[in-house]
């Protein structure tokens, strides 16, 4: 699997992680919208919620190594080459969109920790962050809370640039993270 970008595609591993990471994010959201179809305190609830937590963490561990993929090259150029300011938005999602994959992960388990629960991570037991503290756990929910619907926001705003560039700029910004054989049959 190419860990480096050539000059008009992003890496295998890249490519990979990123649709992986779109996945999980969609699972994520998904399960937190889903826990109010059951009962409070039933069974079904709690594994959603669990579930929730540890894709979330998830997310968390991947964006680590898919920092370190998009370390190993530059950006395939976009070509044609869009404008400065472009470039610019572009670069602020980006950060947004990392900062949002590390911070919402970290803010759950600090809310896990400060309700005095155990985070389970895939079997294991993750530490806590924080002691127990029920007013700071409420304080966290709320910033997590306000934050997941800034996500909504953010990656619904970047896969509607993806479009838009795809379509309405025709440039190949889209198709530099396109899995091989879809990229392939949308440049012809």
């Amino acid at each position: 699997m190419p860990w480096k970008n050539s000059d008009t595609r992003y890496s295998t591993m890249s490519i990979a992680l990123h649709w992986l990471m779109v996945v999980l994010l969609a699972v994520v959201y998904a399960c937190i919208e889903l826990r109010g179809q059951f009962p409070k305190g039933s069974g079904a609830r709690t594994l959603i919620v669990e579930m929730h937590f540890m894709f979330g963490l998830t997310v968390f561990v991947l964006v680590w190594l898919r920092l370190f993929a998009r370390s190993l090259g530059v950006a395939p150029k976009i070509v044609p080459a869009p404008p400065q300011w472009q470039s610019l938005l572009a670069t602020l999602m980006h950060v947004a969109l990392y900062a949002l994959m590390i911070g919402m992960p970290i803010a759950g388990w600090l809310i896990v920790s400060a309700e005095g629960h155990s985070v389970m991570f895939y079997g294991m037991e993750l530490p806590p962050l924080i002691g127990e503290n029920k007013d700071l756990a409420k304080q966290i929910e709320g910033w997590h809370v306000w934050f997941g619907k800034v996500g909504y926001w953010l990656i619904g705003l970047h896969a509607l640039a993806g479009i838009a560039h795809h379509y309405v700029l025709r440039d190949n910004t889209a198709l530099r993270m396109t899995p091989g054989r879809f990229a392939k049959k949308t440049a012809e």
